[in-house]
């Protein structure tokens, strides 16, 4: 072996000898625990950035770990291969998406190759493949009988010039089109929706399930699912007698006429509304309009149609609406109040309408003054001993308190009120008490190409019919065109759209959307276990062997969609057929798909930007000393940020790798920040771990090319004081490193360790000894997980002939640790005057001899008369004199 450490050497060297062995591929021995580690698999962008080095790391640290501690251990890899970029570089480059997507993944395969990563790529799946989203398309096809899917109208982007649907992020942040700069228009389609309502209350509740995931997370989840209990309640429209009851939603179906269904957390309140709003959208806002607003309201519902949802409902933005002329009823008071439509108000969340209660809600206080709505207080504070006028009022009281103005129920607490109003709305039929929630049902309908295909058919005699299962996959056509204009490219091939109808032969039509795609990620971590069948979407036994997901590794930007979206999937695949959830009869027999949840922090770096032109500065371009814009001479902000292509800040995997090698790159990633926290790039702590290496590579270079002393021949009993220190020193390491790996994975504590072992080991004065062998030994195991390579090559060059990550992960021997000796302290009148080495066993009355016989007592006492002892064992003893 070479005196000089060369790690792009080894590196290959040894990635190609695990290749060969098979050493990364999944343990068939089901006599071993299974243990399954994943990282969220990532977007074939065809570049490899820092960020994917972390997570892949930590999966690999702990999918090595597990293996030396017996487990058998399934870590995969994968592609989420689907999505807009695709399409784009179709657009921009005239790249077929499939041929960009998968040029992109070979790239990034080559690219995580020399970090060693211990990936079985046997499993690897990418969801663009037809292998992969047919049982995409099958799942779907599973929600759809026990009718968990569903078509209803909801609205899209709509870029009126191009005559084409945008998602989201083609959107700016002014509300036009990304490519053809239109402003962007609202527009109604019928699309498929997945019933996740339907387990919103077992979403919540397994959440307290999750005692492996982050707190924030679940809060995250807790707050997106938003469950709240309140009262729906009815106010019938004047004059309005028309059949048209199923237009309010949530109607209790009163013959007499069409109401406004609202919900409400404060029905306490409810004697306070002097008016209701409805969403511009809303199907009653047609109904409640009177002919002469009719031409205003148009042209406010057309200019609320152009607005995002995001503009409707930001908080910083001013609230806009208009009255319609119709009028409802207070069913409470029996007072008319007025209509109104406000931009607000979304058609999507709750009944689309709510009530106003300004006295008692910011919101509608300030919205109340603004258009000179009236204002009722209802509630006082407790200490108040008179109802405040309504023209006094500066703000809305919201807290809690008694009620006024409400009728039988003034003078109780308003959450007495609650309960008591819900109960007599029951009673006389304006109501009844409802639990709700902030989610709303899943909304999979893309009208993209590069998606899996929704496989329904459209005939004019059947109706929506699935595609047989038999069928599957639907595939995506290839001669397709993309101009980013016009409807979705599937739709505009003729010879795709056009098919028989399965079930009676007639001309029929594809559904020309595809699927969103978080559905492909939503179930992928099932597929890993068996991911070359052809036969079934996985075979329940090998999934369920596995399942759950043992540590799930990803960033916390997915701590709500693709996690609880996995989590609902999950759900639905363990019901049965029969969409019975107390039935486990499906083809899950778990809960939840994650059983520990770690969020690993961004990677930062140095990055420079102009505070004038807004433009970020290359760093090779600017001298730290004195960071200026090159071209204009301005002082140039420095801070640390997400790294970025854009900002110039980003470092290149393959530059660090062939600069200092994986292992170094790995070290430097553990050792640098705990995985949860942000992580900032630094070359000169990249530079202190490649030195480590160095160091340990000289260490162990050094004791094989002595003679040396054979670890199974240790004699603990007859060790000497020094070595009996090593050891201890040894053990702890042991401890230690298994501790912070165990735990909440702090790498970079277990990397210290591993320091201060290597410390203790040149510091050894018996290089010869059992003891320092064993030494030896434990730091290149210990060392394995973190950096294989070079514990690989180190372990081979002390005799070895089987790979250092199958061998037995090293256990400590607490006799070790315990100390022959200790220091104490010997203190006269409370001083302290010296110390003493004594047995570490010695009892109060050892202690008081050996301190009372010790140069350093007998120096400071004599000629003195001793009032009293004092023997803190293990640590003082102090005599008074």
């Amino acid at each position: 072996m070479e005196s000089r450490y060369n790690p792009a050497e080894i590196e290959e060297k040894w990635q190609h000898t695990w290749t060969e062995l098979g050493l990364d591929q999944t343990s068939t021995d089901n006599s071993k625990p299974k243990f399954y580690v994943l990282a969220m698999f990532p977007y074939p962008s065809g570049y490899l950035h820092m960020g994917h080095v972390r997570n892949y790391t930590i999966t690999d640290v702990i999918a090595r770990l597990k293996r030396m501690q017996g487990y058998r251990v399934l870590h995969p890899m994968g592609w989420d291969a689907f999505g807009l970029p695709a399409e784009n570089a179709a657009i921009d480059r005239g790249v077929p998406p499939a041929q960009w997507t998968y040029q992109n993944i070979a790239q990034m395969r080559q690219q995580l190759k020399p970090l060693g990563l211990s990936i079985d790529w046997d499993c690897e799946i990418a969801t663009c493949s037809p292998d992969y989203y047919k049982w995409t398309q099958w799942i779907f096809l599973q929600f759809l009988k026990v009718g968990l899917a569903y078509q209803k109208e909801a609205a899209v982007n709509w870029d009126p010039i191009d005559q084409t649907v945008l998602a989201n992020e083609q959107v700016d942040s002014e509300g036009h089109s990304w490519r053809s700069g239109a402003k962007v228009e609202r527009k109604l389609l019928r699309q498929w929706f997945l019933k996740i309502t339907d387990y919103a209350e077992e979403l919540l509740n397994d959440l307290d399930k999750l005692t492996g995931w982050p707190e924030r997370v679940k809060l995250m989840q807790a707050n997106w699912i938003g469950k709240s209990t309140g009262a729906y309640l009815e106010f019938p429209i004047v004059g309005v007698t028309t059949a048209m009851d199923e237009l309010s939603v949530g109607s209790t179906n009163h013959p007499s006429g069409a109401k406004i269904g609202v919900y409400t957390t404060r029905p306490d309140t409810v004697y306070g509304v002097t008016y209701v709003v409805l969403a511009p959208e809303h199907p009653l806002t047609k109904l409640v309009t009177t002919p002469e607003r009719l031409a205003a309201v148009e042209t406010f519902i057309q200019e609320v149609s152009n607005q995002s949802e995001l503009e409707r409902t930001a908080e910083d933005k001013p609230k806009r609406g208009i009255p319609t002329g119709g009028i409802a009823i207070n069913p409470f008071t029996g007072e008319e109040i007025p209509i109104w439509i406000a931009d607000y108000v979304l058609y999507e969340y709750g009944t689309g309408a709510v009530m106003g209660v300004p006295a008692h809600d910011v919101r509608d206080f300030k919205f109340a003054k603004e258009q000179n709505l009236p204002i009722k207080v209802v509630i006082v504070p407790p200490d108040n001993e008179e109802t405040p006028h309504e023209a006094s009022l500066k703000q809305a009281y919201t807290e809690a308190g008694i009620l006024v103005n409400s009728a039988s129920f003034d003078g109780i607490t308003s959450t007495e009120g609650k309960s008591a109003i819900v109960e007599y709305a029951e009673k006389q039929g304006f109501g009844k008490a409802r639990v709700q929630y902030r989610l709303r049902d899943w909304l999979i309908s893309r009208q993209r190409y590069w998606g899996a295909p929704i496989p329904v058919i459209y005939c004019p005699n059947c109706g929506t019919v699935p595609v047989p299962e038999e069928d599957l996959p639907v595939l995506l056509p290839d001669d397709v065109a993309f101009t980013g204009r016009g409807p979705s490219p599937l739709s505009q091939i003729e010879s795709w759209v056009n098919v028989p109808c399965p079930t009676c032969g007639t001309r029929a039509l594809r559904e020309t959307d595809t699927m969103d795609t978080f559905i492909d990620s939503s179930w992928y971590f099932l597929r890993y276990p068996d991911a070359r069948n052809e036969h079934q979407v996985f075979d329940s036994a090998k999934t369920n062997d596995w399942m759950p997901v043992d540590q799930y590794v990803g960033g916390i930007e997915h701590a709500i969609l693709h996690l609880l979206y996995s989590r609902f999937f999950t759900k639905v695949l363990r019901d049965s057929p029969r969409g019975d959830s107390s039935a486990k009869q499906g083809l899950l027999n778990v809960d939840e798909p994650f059983q520990r949840l770690l969020t690993q922090g961004m990677v930062q770096g140095v990055t420079y930007k102009n505070p004038v032109t807004k433009k970020y500065i290359p760093p090779a371009q600017v001298d730290p000393a004195n960071p200026v814009d090159p071209e204009t001479g301005e002082q140039l902000e420095v801070f640390n940020e997400k790294m970025s292509k854009s900002k110039f800040n980003g470092v290149y995997p393959e530059e660090v790798l062939g600069q200092y090698g994986a292992d170094t790159a790995r070290m430097f990633i553990l050792f640098k920040a705990p995985p949860e926290k942000d992580l900032i790039w630094e070359d000169a702590d990249v530079e202190g771990q490649s030195r480590f290496l160095n160091k340990v590579w000289r260490l162990v270079l050094d004791f094989s090319n002595q003679p040396r002393a054979n670890v199974a021949g240790q004699n603990v009993a007859s060790l000497t004081k020094p070595e009996k220190e090593l050891r201890r020193a040894i053990h702890t390491a042991i401890k230690k490193v298994t501790e912070d790996l165990e735990g909440e994975y702090q790498f970079n504590t277990a990397v210290s360790e591993l320091m201060k072992l290597r410390n203790s080991l040149e510091d050894a004065i018996s290089k010869d000894s059992s003891v320092y062998a064993e030494g030896i030994q434990t730091l290149v195991l210990l060392l394995a997980p973190f950096a294989p390579h070079i514990s690989e090559e180190l372990w081979h060059q002390l005799g070895h002939t089987e790979s250092v990550h199958t061998q037995a992960w090293p256990q400590f021997d607490p006799a070790a640790l315990v100390a022959d000796e200790t220091t104490l302290v010997i203190q006269v009148n409370g001083k302290t005057r010296g110390t003493l080495q004594v047995p570490a066993q010695a009892d109060k009355t050892e202690l008081e001899k050996y301190a009372l016989e010790s140069e350093v007592a007998q120096r400071h006492i004599e000629g003195k008369v001793i009032k009293k002892v004092i023997v803190v064992p293990g640590k003082l003893v102090n005599f008074v004199v």
